[in-house]
């Protein structure tokens, strides 16, 4: 492939958020975006994989699609392989590791696929191994075709560079992004979350409002390529500075130590200013001056923090404050347990698809404004 030919880039993202990623890739100037299972496929060149690594906040990672060919049996994908011109992207001094997997295919077994694949980039083209590598050669052999991939982000996507304290289990920032999105957050409402956690919410929810690129704190894998056009990039890279924001930010948690970490996490990506953190329980949450916005909160859901039977009460105690205080506000609530969020009272909206967290099925819940 040449440096101007486009190919097909595949954002991944946690299932059941397709959807949403989708719409952000085409509100971010990306052409045809197109959801498959587990992610979003446009077409493009390296300038649209650096800026997809850069901006896009509900991506986990970018795999840049440089090749295929088809291999019904070892010996054809060892001679095909060796003939792959991978010296014409990868670096011989930066070290790779290679990961196969096999689907319905007559090469069904993904270690001596692999073998083959590292025999061919080291003795053909030598190019270094590790397992440690952060350049990943992603190889899969699904029906006899090979694709061939690069993992172009490195640390996943998430990470945006900034937040160095968290709390127990914390919500990842590209799901609070796509939350955020799915609450209908634009970007021009007041946001409060009275269990802020390490304040990834309201974080997020403050570098949307100032217009913030969600990767400008972090380097990247790409970087390593020899596709690479390291002016071009900084191009791309908009300053922080200059940017006020007439609407304001506010969180809240009982635990002194998660506000403490909420507010050095902020500092450190530059949205101090626009946030109040204070400490409290939920029920002690009130709103704030000025027009009505959105209540986002992630709370325990009993099944790595917290005893389930013991947050009935925490849910119906946050819901009943929501309703007595928060009218003309609208509410979104991350659980595990339906039942939870019926414990709140609140008049949900039908619930909507399982978004796939840590090893288990998560839900938004939205109340339309209330009443």
């Amino acid at each position: 492939m040449s440096d101007t030919e486009p190919f097909e880039i595949f954002l991944v993202c946690a299932p059941g958020v397709e959807e949403l990623l989708c719409a952000e890739t085409a509100e971010k100037g990306f052409a045809s975006p197109m959801v498959s299972p587990g992610g979003v496929t446009i077409i493009g060149g390296w300038p649209e994989v650096w800026r997809a690594n850069l901006e896009l906040r509900g991506a986990v990672r970018v795999l840049a699609r440089i090749g295929s060919f088809m291999a019904f049996h070892l010996a054809q994908l060892d001679k095909r392989a060796r003939k792959f011109p991978w010296g014409d992207i990868l670096h011989k001094d930066v070290p790779v590791k290679v990961q196969v997997t096999c689907k319905a295919s007559k090469i069904y077994h993904a270690k001596a696929a692999s073998q083959r694949i590292e025999t061919a980039l080291t003795e053909n083209h030598g190019i270094t191994l590790s397992p440690d590598a952060e350049m990943v050669v992603k190889v899969r052999i699904d029906d006899n075709q090979v694709t061939i991939s690069l993992d172009t982000t490195g640390e996943a996507l998430h990470v945006r560079g900034h937040k160095e304290a968290v709390g127990k289990a914390p919500m990842r920032e590209n799901l609070a992004a796509m939350f955020l999105r799915q609450c209908a957050y634009d970007g021009r409402e007041p946001v409060v979350d009275p269990m802020c956690g390490s304040g990834t919410f309201l974080i997020e929810a403050a570098e949307i409002g100032a217009g913030l690129q969600s990767g400008r704190s972090r380097s990247f894998a790409f970087e390593k390529l020899s596709s690479f056009d390291a002016n071009a990039f900084e191009d791309m890279r908009r300053p922080a500075s200059g940017v006020d924001l007439s609407q304001r930010f506010y969180g809240s948690d009982r635990d002194s130590g998660a506000v403490r970490n909420a507010g050095a996490n902020a500092q450190r990506a530059g949205v101090a200013d626009w946030i109040t953190f204070a400490c409290h329980g939920a029920a002690e949450v009130r709103p704030p001056d000025g027009p009505p916005g959105l209540v986002i909160v992630n709370p325990p859901y009993g099944g790595r923090i917290g005893n389930k039977k013991l947050l009935y009460a925490l849910y119906g105690s946050f819901g009943q404050t929501m309703l007595t205080h928060f009218k003309g506000w609208r509410v979104g609530l991350i659980t595990s347990e339906p039942s939870l969020a019926k414990a709140t009272g609140l008049p949900w909206k039908p619930q909507g698809p399982p978004v796939a967290h840590g090893g288990m099925k998560i839900w938004l819940w939205q109340t339309p404004p209330l009443r």
